[in-house]
C-alpha cells in the first residue's frame, strides 16, 4: 500500500476534467484533511475510502493500490 498516493495522485490527475481534492472528497463523501492526507502519505485510506474512491473512478482496488496496471 506504499505505492498508494502516487498511484492515486496520478490517477487523480490524469482525469479529465481534472478534480481537485477538494471535489474529489465531497463527492465521495470523505473529509477534505483525510483526503488531503491520503495523496501526501501521511495517513492510510480506510478500507470504506479507497472503495469509495475506487468506485468513483471506476478502477479496481489492485490498481488503486499499485498492486496492478489494469483498471
Amino acid at each position: 500500500m506504499n505505492e498508494f498516493p502516487e498511484s492515486w495522485r496520478k490517477l487523480r490527475e490524469s482525469m479529465r476534467p481534472v478534480r481537485s481534492m477538494a471535489t474529489v472528497s465531497e463527492l465521495c463523501g470523505l473529509p477534505h484533511s483525510a483526503v488531503r492526507r491520503y495523496e501526501r502519505g501521511e495517513s492510510k485510506p480506510s478500507m470504506e475510502a479507497l472503495i469509495a474512491l475506487a468506485d468513483y473512478y471506476e478502477v479496481s482496488l489492485d490498481y488503486l493500490t499499485g498492486r496492478s496496471k489494469f483498471r
